[in-house]
Parts: structure tokens; sequence; C-alpha cells
């Protein structure tokens, strides 16, 4: 699995996305057993938050954690009504409980909301300094946001992107890999609907004897400092994930994507899900 940096740590470019995850109990055992089998073919970062199924998510990334929770890099997310001096230390104590462990790799504001920038930072940098978070950062994230931001700090940003969704490689994308600032890509497979199914992205895959959902996984990835965070339950596509990072797209396969889907050629709003 090809790695990138993450702050101090080292992570693979694609992770494990857990949103929709909990929701159903009689899909856990299936949800954990995914998420294990990704953590062996290096899908070693998991990305989760409270606001999935208010929790259970979080519940099942704790039960999949248990015996090897030194393998994997854990990212979750706090709600932007948590997001105060005393709110984001309970909302995190929560997430540990959840978790079953003490100790979150990476803990990220899900949107902007009530609270200003500074009280949110403020009590992220307690969590850091008592040793319940590693890094914090933030999600949906456009440029004026983290201009206002203004923290060297904050280690990464989780923003929509997809060949669908690309508004970010106008200035976002590009602002953020010159201040090495890593993008978590989510919905990578614009939760595998219309875009799977595109004639374009088909041809491209069948050439490398691949999936469509492989070929959007290696385009997200191509661009610097982007990690892919797609979710899978089904064993076989567990599998597939890991082994797109394998996938190298050609100069005319990129070329044929950017036809079929053009590059933004003007600042766009920040989509979000």
């Amino acid at each position: 699995m090809r790695t990138l940096k993450l702050g101090e740590s080292t992570v693979p470019v694609i992770g494990q996305g857990t949103w929709h995850m909990g929701e159903d109990p009689a899909q856990r055992k299936r949800e954990v057993a995914a998420l294990q089998q990704g953590i062996d073919l290096g899908m070693t970062l998991l990305d989760t938050a409270e606001m999935y199924a208010e929790g259970g998510a979080e519940s099942v990334v704790g039960e999949a954690l248990q015996g090897r929770r030194e393998q994997v890099f854990l990212v979750s997310k706090v709600y932007p009504h948590n997001a105060s001096r005393q709110g984001i230390p309970a909302a995190c104590e929560r997430s540990l409980k959840r978790l079953g462990t003490e100790h979150i790799d990476l803990y990220l504001l899900h949107w902007r909301g009530q609270y200003p920038l500074e009280e949110t930072v403020e009590a992220f940098e307690h969590l850091r300094k008592a040793g319940k978070i590693g890094r914090w950062g933030v999600s949906n994230f456009d440029l004026d946001d983290l201009r206002e931001l203004d923290n060297p700090s904050c280690a990464a940003n989780q923003v929509l992107y997809n060949p669908e969704q690309r508004g970010i490689e106008f200035d976002l994308l590009p602002w953020s890999q010159r201040q090495y600032l890593p993008t978590l890509a989510y919905c990578p497979l614009a939760q595998a609907g219309r875009l799977l199914r595109h004639p374009v992205l088909q041809q491209i895959a069948e050439q490398h004897g691949a999936t469509p959902a492989q070929v959007c996984l290696a385009w997200a990835t191509r661009q610097e400092d982007v990690i892919a965070i797609p979710k899978a339950v089904e064993p076989r596509h567990v599998q597939l994930n890991a082994a797109a990072a394998k996938l190298n797209l050609r100069s005319e396969d990129l070329l044929a994507i950017d036809r079929a889907f053009p590059a933004p050629t003007r600042k766009q709003h920040l989509a979000m899900v």
C-alpha cells in the first residue's frame, strides 16, 4: 500500500470510511469483519464520527479495533454543536468510550458551526496536551475557512472529492498541497451510484482489468497528499479497494476522465453531503 505523511504519522493513501455503519444491528458482524479485513490488507486509516449512526459507527470501529489498536490510525469527528470549550472534551470522552481506546490519532471538526474557531482550537489543544488526541483538523472547510483558521497545527481537511465533484481542484486543493496539508477525500466513489456506471470509467476499467470504483480511487489518489476513504462491507469490495492503490492510470486515461468530467475553470461553492 502506498503511503504519505500526515503529521508525524505514515498513513495509507486508501483508508476506510464508516458512514452508514452501525445503523443496522443485523449488519454489525459483517461491518466489523470488513474493517478488520481492510486493516489486514493495509487500509489502516479508519475514519468515523460521532454523527454516524449517533455513535453506532464508532462502536463498530471499537469492536474492529480489539487486539489491533496499534495497527490503526484512527480518525473521528466532533459535531459542530459540541465544538465548544466544554463540549469538545465531553464529546471526545464519549467517542473514546465507544471506540474502546484512550487515544484518537486525528480529531476533526465535522463542519463549521456556531462556536468561534479560536474556542474550538483551544479545546482541541487541551485534548492534545492531555494525550487524548494526537492531532486535530477540520472537515468541510473551504479555502476562506482555512485562511480564517490560519493555524499551522491543523493536520488535515476532509472534503468531498470524486470525478463528479472536482470543485476543490480550482483553489482549495492546490493551496492545501502548497501548505503540505493532507486532504481526506470522502465519498470518492460518489456513494457508488451513477458515477460507477459511466461508460468512460467502465471503458478505462476494462482496459486495466479493474473496476470503475478502482479507477475512481486511483484517480483521487493520483493527487499529492490526498487520502481516499471509501466505505465497503462486502469482502470483495474491501479487497478491490485495497488493490486500487496499485492501479496507475495512464495520461490518456486522465484526459478521457477530464473530457467526461471537466475540471473547474472558476471558483465553486464547496460541495458537501
